[in-house]
């Protein structure tokens, strides 16, 4: 792996995307504006024919300047009396408006009905808004929810990149298939399960109504979101308060970071328009959770018995960039850079003194919770987990632009194809032991549950039998890093390596596969970046080729 520079970096915010010029290549806004934009209307449980409807509209950067060009017309195409209000934001400075609410008057005689939005001519006809939460109805758990519910085109939503860069989605394609599968049986809402919770269940669900447009994601989206907020603390007494912004279900402990999410409030607010659920005190209380209470995640990596877990990391850095994407808060971003450069550091001169090799090495013993000592640890790193830093390195590289992340991104992916898949024939030899799954055929791919180019093949093979098995079940999210390895390497002979190792995993996209339920929370850690890997897969450039930077704001909207 090539060394990465190790000095200390002063950051600012005008220096955090000056670094992305070098990788970015702007999309330039459409001269003329789209044609007109599906609406349709759902009854969510709501009664009577008139009913009062709020949409969240997401627009792609530089698409939208003025709220008060967006329109919203009948089944006939005439405009109709709307409120339309900004609701997120293109950062820095506002360059264009990210998503908006529409909430307008509709008539529905049946369970659905058709309306449009339009943002090629100035509004003409106003109405009043109201709260969200105003006109809710009663759900399970206790919950509330919209009446009726508005789904947009699965081409509009992932090309609005209110969730990144997304795929529409493809019943031909097999990934498509395996999602569908397990949605199957992921789609009823955990109210007793706290684990099914990790990995962000909410935003998984997000991301695929907006790959796919459909209502039984949205709706299932919409409930878990209104289940999981209902369970962040708000209000604690003196001596918890470090703990406001916590999700408090079940066994979960007190103050547990990975399970604070604030991806799903952004998403929230892009695609449905609700703003009832949190405020930027309680933002900031969940951003101040992964600050306080992932603390050895929070600071340079500085000693080898220092705690770490790659899901730490890689969590706390995406729940930054999307507390700035929500606010456009300067201290977000700032925070996003201190976190880029300690895992710069910490990829690029491990204080262990060992050379580089493209992962976040850190301590076995203390990364599974256990006494530190030299004389038995195992320095190495946990190739699932580390899909974590992947997903947030590409999140804030769609935000910053910092021309630091690629060659993180490439040389992890580099690891991963020396050290971090285990070798097919170690694998023919223990597959019964490690408790692979047949459903991803013959050449089914198995990663090590710890990870090292130090320690010897036996002391791998020990640790597996002890405590790795299942390790495929993770194969579906690892393809995250591999592909983005592939998206910005410039090398011709690890891209094609990297092209090889994504179709084996594909084995693992097999319907068999997709119907183990035995773990509910593998449906948010296979899928909550599996879209962007199809994505990915269909826009990767020709080897030393820049990629494009999606997000950019277009020269002509700056």
């Amino acid at each position: 792996m090539p060394a990465l520079p190790c000095q200390a970096f002063r950051f600012s915010i005008a220096g955090l995307l000056l670094l992305g010029l070098a990788w970015a290549v702007p999309r330039a806004a459409s001269a003329e504006p789209p044609a007109l934009q599906r609406i349709d209307l759902h009854r969510n449980g709501g009664v009577g024919d008139d009913v009062a409807v709020t949409v969240g509209i997401p627009f792609a950067p530089g698409q939208l300047q003025d709220v008060a060009r967006v329109r919203i017309l009948d089944a006939q195409e005439h405009e109709i009396a709307a409120h339309v209000e900004p609701m997120l934001y293109w950062y820095p400075n506002k360059r264009s408006i990210r998503a908006v609410r529409a909430q307008f008057r509709a008539h529905l005689t049946g369970d659905t009905a058709h309306y449009f939005f339009a943002f090629d001519a100035p509004r003409t006809i106003d109405a009043p808004g109201w709260p969200y939460a105003d006109g809710m109805i009663e759900a399970e758990a206790g919950l509330k929810v919209p009446g009726v519910l508005g789904t947009l085109d699965a081409e509009w939503l992932t090309a609005s990149l209110i969730a990144g860069p997304q795929q529409p989605a493809d019943p031909a394609n097999a990934y498509d298939r395996y999602v569908d599968t397990q949605f199957a049986w992921a789609k009823a809402l955990p109210t007793r399960e706290s684990s099914a919770w990790l990995f962000d269940r909410t935003s998984t669900l997000f991301k695929q109504y907006v790959r796919t447009g459909r209502l039984d994601y949205l709706q299932a989206a919409v409930l878990s979101y209104r289940f999981y907020m209902a369970h962040i603390t708000r209000n604690a007494p003196l001596f918890k308060r470090s703990c406001v912004g916590e999700f408090a279900f079940g066994e979960v402990k007190p103050c547990d970071a990975k399970y604070v999410y604030v991806e799903p409030i952004l998403l929230a607010v892009g695609l449905t328009g609700d703003d009832s659920e949190h405020d930027a005190a309680l933002v900031d209380s969940m951003i101040g959770v992964w600050q306080r209470h992932a603390a050895e995640t929070h600071q340079p990596y500085a000693r080898v018995d220092q705690s770490f877990t790659e899901r730490f990391a890689g969590l706390g850095l995406l729940e930054t960039v999307s507390a700035y994407e929500l606010t456009g808060k300067a201290a977000y971003l700032e925070d996003v850079g201190r976190r880029l450069v300690w895992l710069r550091d910490h990829q690029a001169a491990n204080p262990d003194k060992h050379p580089p090799d493209g992962s976040w090495r850190n301590s076995w013993q203390t990364h599974e919770g256990a006494p530190y000592d030299a004389v038995y640890d195992v320095r190495g790193t946990s190739p699932w987990m580390s899909e974590n830093i992947a997903d947030g390195l590409w999140h804030a590289w769609l935000v910053t632009g910092d021309a630091r992340i690629p060659p993180m991104l490439v040389a992890f992916g580099g690891y991963l194809e020396r050290y971090g898949w285990i070798a097919a024939d170690t694998l023919a030899q223990h597959a019964s032991d490690w408790g692979r799954d047949p459903c991803s055929g013959p050449d089914g791919q198995m990663s090590w549950y710890w990870s090292s180019s130090l320690a010897t093949p036996q002391t791998l093979i020990d640790l597996q039998t002890h405590n790795g098995k299942y390790t495929d079940q993770h194969n579906v999210e690892l393809a995250l890093p591999v592909a983005l390895a592939r998206y910005f390497t410039s090398d011709p002979a690890q891209a094609k390596a990297l092209e090889h190792r994504l179709a084996l995993i594909a084995g693992s996209y097999a319907q068999g596969c997709a119907r183990n339920d035995e773990t509910a929370r593998r449906f948010n850690w296979n899928n909550r970046s599996g879209g962007t890997v199809q994505w990915l897969v269909k826009h990767f450039p020709a080897p030393g080729t820049p990629p494009e930077r999606p997000a950019v704001i277009p020269a002509a909207a700056q």
